[in-house]
């Protein structure tokens, strides 16, 4: 409201101040140029010219209103000498048939933009009685000053027509007064309501824009010509336009090369008056890539029905479609996966028992030595079908896991001895693992975790060579964001770049012995414990596993659960 008011005073003095120059200017010719500027009205119009200056050097450097009060008494003197000036000249240029009476009227003109309608009739009063002042003297019918009431029985006793011409004057300065004060106080008001109406409306239209401008889905407009005249942040990063580039634009000649569907949507609303709740197409964005796109259209009218423009509201549908998509295959996965368990349980008893009935021929029957090595395939691939059925089986049943409290470093230490005894592991690899401290609990399925970290250790014995390799699990907390980060490194050949995108695909596997099976449950795994795996992996440089897990946490939420009860670096060296 004080910034209102302020706008307000400043509008006022833009009318007030070139009033009161006029005024100056007309007065100071007429004394100079009309009456050869006379003794008495020497020091009056000095100190007049002095309050002007001074009046127009408040107006221009007290804008904030920081002096009301000075203001308001300069301006006050400025008016009682430009009377006294204007009584001086009305004086000298024959007094009640001066043609100069008129400039009384500017000031009270003048005053109604300072002083409204209150401030102005005292200006009048004071103008009347000036002029009734000046117009008894010059009648010259009372020789010395007397009271203003005997003053005006003198003339009227006199002189009717000099009454009568006073009080038209007199009458025309209150008439002019009370408009010009009344329309000051009422131009005020307007100016006041106008300018609070402005400035709501005007908060207004930021709000919706701002609102329009941030929302998550694009959003267009045009009008009933098709030119584009709304264009948000959200549209711009999904049709890769931006709004200075196509605002005012028709929209079939923006449109019509990347998203033909589009710009036909919008023409069918301006054409047929056709909107789409819903509706699904596909466009090419700024990179030429196709995108889904769900586009809702809208037809703007008048009250009178006529016809306004289009809005669009559409949303970039590529990760929906991408989340469906893998809802989809997982659905098939799962489905699959049953029946394949069922089917892999069903072969495992026929194959155990063809396994078990050849060891037994292979023991009691006398074979030559190809037949020997025959018998001796088929029991080591009936091994290897049965461990790759197990392994299928345990991948399969991967599900729901128990959460628990997980005592993580005797966990690693654990996977140290099963790995240990691993046909895979040699004695020549050197597996170590690193913590800063001895105890972390996190949360998860111990026996889970468990699994994850051996097929992930055997996973890189397998691939290490025999002579100066290194496996190292090293544990990292970060008690800020609360998570234990679990790496699992080792230096041996690394992962192509093309093998990198496949490894967690059942069956997939560059090893001659290798089930493809050992990742694909790390990664199945990592799923049901809903934690983060991340792998980096360059081709002769070693390969990295991240896991992150989640810290357990003390039943107030207070500190984290570790302790640090080992040296800088624990190790365990195979």
């Amino acid at each position: 409201m004080p910034h209102n008011k302020q706008d307000l005073r400043l509008k006022r003095f833009g009318w007030f101040l070139p009033l009161r120059l006029i005024s100056f200017v007309i007065m100071f010719a007429v004394v100079l140029f009309w009456i050869n500027y006379p003794d008495f009205l020497h020091l009056p119009l000095i100190l007049y010219s002095i309050l002007t200056l001074g009046v127009a050097l408040l107006i221009a450097f007290d804008r904030s209103n920081r002096f009301p009060m000075i203001s308001m008494t300069v301006v006050g003197l400025q008016f009682l000498l430009e009377i006294v000036i204007e009584s001086g000249v009305i004086h000298n240029t024959g007094n009640i048939n001066s043609p100069f009476s008129a400039l009384f009227l500017l000031t009270i003109v003048s005053a109604a933009l300072t002083y409204r309608l209150v401030g102005t009739l005292v200006v009048a009063s004071i103008v009347s009685l000036a002029f009734t002042f000046i117009v008894w003297l010059r009648t010259g019918q009372i020789d010395t000053p007397a009271f203003l009431p005997g003053a005006l029985e003198s003339i009227v006793s006199a002189q009717d027509a000099v009454f009568y011409a006073i009080f038209l004057h007199i009458l025309i300065f209150y008439l002019i007064a009370f408009i010009s004060g009344y329309l000051a106080e009422r131009l005020e008001v307007r100016d006041r309501q106008l300018a609070d109406t402005s400035r709501a409306l005007k908060r207004a239209k930021l709000e919706t824009d701002d609102i329009l401008r941030h929302l998550n889905s694009g959003l267009l407009t045009i009008d009933a010509a098709g030119h584009i005249i709304f264009f948000n942040r959200a549209a711009e990063k999904i049709l890769g336009y931006h709004e200075e580039e196509v605002k005012g634009m028709r929209c079939e000649e923006v449109f019509s090369e990347r998203m033909p569907e589009l710009a036909d949507d919008l023409l069918d609303g301006l054409e047929r008056g056709v909107s789409y709740p819903r509706r699904e197409l596909s466009i090419l964005n700024a990179d030429r890539k196709a995108v889904p796109l769900g586009l809702s259209t809208s037809v703007l009218t008048e009250e009178s029905g006529e016809l306004r423009g289009v809005i669009a509201i559409f949303t970039d549908l590529t990760e929906a479609k991408e989340l469906e998509s893998k809802v989809r295959a997982a659905d098939r996965l799962a489905a699959v996966g049953e029946l394949s368990a069922s089917i892999a349980h069903e072969i495992r008893n026929p194959l155990a028992a063809i396994s078990g009935s050849v060891e037994v021929l292979e023991k009691e029957l006398k074979l030559n030595d190809e037949n020997e090595q025959l018998m001796q395939l088929i029991v080591k691939e009936s091994h290897r079908l049965s461990r790759i059925l197990s392994e299928f089986l345990q991948y399969a049943r991967i599900d729901r896991p128990a959460y628990n409290k997980v005592e993580l470093c005797h966990l690693i230490n654990d996977v140290i001895q099963i790995v240990q005894h691993q046909p895979s592991f040699h004695e020549h690899l050197n597996l170590c693992f690193e913590s800063d401290h001895s105890i972390v609990y996190v949360v998860g399925d111990e026996d889970l975790i468990k699994q994850m970290l051996i097929n992930l250790a055997v996973n890189a014995c397998e691939a290490l060579e025999d002579k100066g390799s290194e496996l190292t699990l090293r544990l990292v907390v970060d008690q800020q964001v609360g998570q234990a980060v679990l790496y699992v490194q080792d230096d041996g050949p690394g992962i192509k770049p093309e093998n990198l995108r496949k490894i967690y695909q059942p069956f997939f596997s560059t090893k001659k012995q290798g089930s493809g099976l050992g990742l694909a449950i790390v990664h199945r795994i990592c799923q049901a414990l809903n934690v983060d795996i991340k792998v980096d992996s360059r081709p002769g440089s070693g390969t990295t596993f991240q896991i992150k897990l989640k810290i357990y946490r003390t039943a107030g939420g207070g500190n984290l659960s570790t302790e640090s009860e080992m040296p800088k670096s624990a190790e365990l060296s195979v």
